[in-house]
């Protein structure tokens, strides 16, 4: 099962760091509650301005009580695509996938075909990180120029999806403000790197989408 998040327009230069997010929580039936569905995703400049950081969060909704014992499927990889010509097809990937109670990393790498089937690009590794513990600080991994992190996190999205479905229903017109955490004291299982620009090829922007590919 395929499961992508698509993200358009990423620019590689500049001085303010540069955020874009997408969302979406249990929507997908065909992987709503599964390890394989995606909740968030999100790309910006590190900061270190040499640096971009991509984060995938699947597993959303987990309640505090059920987080200690959430895992990440070891048969879902985690595929960060990078399209640095402006085709919308990916040119480069960074893989991420779980084994043993560690995350390994691999790429930035030309993907062996593009499209909705991948291969793990097992030459390229990027290195490996101790899978966070729920409670525990955060664990991270510096390697090959790479920083890494994989564990349960709280999940940062704001979402009033009341006010939302109000709106929806016609029994509202706009969002409050502030408004509602709808997500508010529930976690997700978290995958982030952060790579030199100059690993991701191109010089103007990127489109980049991560997606959830089930072996």
């Amino acid at each position: 099962m395929k499961k992508s998040k698509i993200l358009l327009g990423l620019a590689l230069t500049g001085v303010l760091a540069i955020t874009l997010i997408a969302a979406d929580h249990i929507d997908a039936p065909a992987v709503a509650g599964g390890k394989s569905d995606i909740t968030d995703f999100y790309a910006f400049q590190g900061s270190n301005t040499n640096n971009m950081v991509f984060v995938a969060n699947v597993q959303g909704l987990i309640a505090p009580g059920s987080t200690a014992a959430a895992t990440f499927d070891e048969n879902v990889l985690i595929e960060f695509n990078i399209d640095n010509n402006g085709d919308n097809v990916e040119d480069l990937v960074i893989q991420a996938i779980p084994r043993n109670g560690k995350m390994y990393f691999f790429g930035p790498v030309a993907p062996l075909a593009p499209g909705t089937q991948s291969f793990v690009k097992t030459q390229n590794p990027l290195g490996s990180v101790d899978i966070t513990e729920y409670g525990s600080s955060a664990v991270i991994s510096t390697q090959n120029g790479a920083s890494m992190f994989a564990g349960p996190r709280d999940d940062p999205f704001f979402f009033d999806f009341g006010q939302y479905s109000a709106i929806i229903g016609g029994t509202a017109t706009s969002f409050n403000n502030p408004g509602t955490d709808t997500f508010a004291g529930t976690n997700v299982m978290s995958v982030v790197v952060e790579v030199p620009k100059s690993s991701l090829g191109g010089s103007g922007t990127l489109n980049t989408w991560v997606e959830t590919k089930k072996k």
